[in-house]
């Protein structure tokens, strides 16, 4: 392997072992579940909110409307199509794979259609693409768009999924708003007039976003494992390794070498065909009363075997795209 390829596995190791620190701490009872809420709550209204304020406002690329827009409608399309096409795939096949119910194929659909957006791809962005952070922070934007109108009549079968709460929870949280005045600011040509107190504080706060953000993620994973019925959950794991960590990576590499119309573009869309599903769609299967099960054998199954298929990936992506 060369020197970019150890670079790679060693990047990606660095933050699994930060999360496994995160399930240490769980195990130990330094890091409760007591807690949760309240970090989750910190990291979700603070921390995040401030990354996102620091790495847009700070950032180089924003040179235009275009430039603000093309990254969230990669992120809403290809989420879309994500839970699109894993829902047809359950609906199709669900009695060979252990998806033999609506609510089963429909859970599956949900957690398998979306990659991890958040605490996996900011780290690896930061050490591999940093000039692609802007990208995919205004990326994210569009996935979670996504996951709350397309996830969300998938999740619910088209009954009650558009509820106004949902909409407003969205669009008056504390992450969207800060790429909203930071994407304002950026264009208007303030940003060197933004206090250098503010400026400060806020990078402070940034720089433990992804830390805290890892810590807590294992310490939650560590609980579902515990939590998980894994007998006879095979078939499904495989489905969702080979959906999510095969067919979607290869659909989103493509994606990127046609239409992506600069290289930090691709550069966002390569590290999100690299990552594993993401973790919050379970609390959506439990929200509208789905088959947590099988939601939890498909994120674990994919965020395990991405120790593996991560660094694989980014070493294909990085070929095919030239990034």
């Amino acid at each position: 392997m060369n020197e970019d390829g150890w670079l790679i596995v060693s990047s990606v190791l660095g933050v699994f072992l930060v999360m496994g620190l995160g399930a240490f701490c769980r195990q130990r009872r330094w890091l409760t579940r007591e807690s949760d809420r309240s970090l989750a709550s910190l990291a979700a209204n603070v921390l995040l909110p401030s990354l996102f304020f620091d790495r847009v406002v700070q950032g180089g690329r924003m040179d235009s409307m275009a430039a603000a827009w093309e990254p969230p409608l990669f992120g809403f399309s290809i989420t879309a199509a994500g839970f699109l096409l894993a829902w047809l795939l359950a609906r199709a096949f669900g009695k060979w794979v252990g998806l033999d119910t609506p609510a089963k194929q429909r859970s599956f659909a949900v957690c398998a259609g979306i990659a991890n957006y958040g605490y996996i791809p900011l780290p690896l962005a930061e050490i591999f693409y940093p000039e692609a952070q802007v990208d995919l922070i205004l990326h994210n934007v569009g996935v979670d768009l996504a996951l709350w109108s397309i996830g969300i009549v998938v999740i619910t079968g088209g009954t009650g999924g558009g509820d106004p709460p949902s909409w407003r929870r969205l669009l008056s949280s504390p992450p969207l708003v800060a790429v909203a005045v930071a994407v304002s600011i950026k264009q208007l040509g303030w940003a060197g007039s933004v206090p250098a107190a503010v400026v400060n504080s806020i990078g402070w706060l940034s720089d433990c976003a992804i830390p805290m953000g890892l810590l807590l993620s294992g310490a939650i994973i560590i609980d579902f494992v515990r939590d998980t019925d894994w007998r006879g959950a095979w078939r499904t794991i495989l489905t969702a390794v080979a959906f999510r960590q095969g067919v979607m990576p290869m659909l989103m590499l493509t994606v990127a070498g046609v239409f992506a119309s600069g290289i930090e573009m691709r550069q966002v869309l390569l590290l999100q065909a690299a990552m594993p599903s993401a973790v919050f769609p379970i609390v959506l299967v439990r929200l509208y009363d789905r088959d947590t099960t099988t939601a939890l054998r498909v994120v674990l199954g994919t965020s395990l075997s991405a120790v593996v298929l991560i660094p694989a990936w980014l070493t294909v992506g990085r070929w095919w795209l030239g990034v």
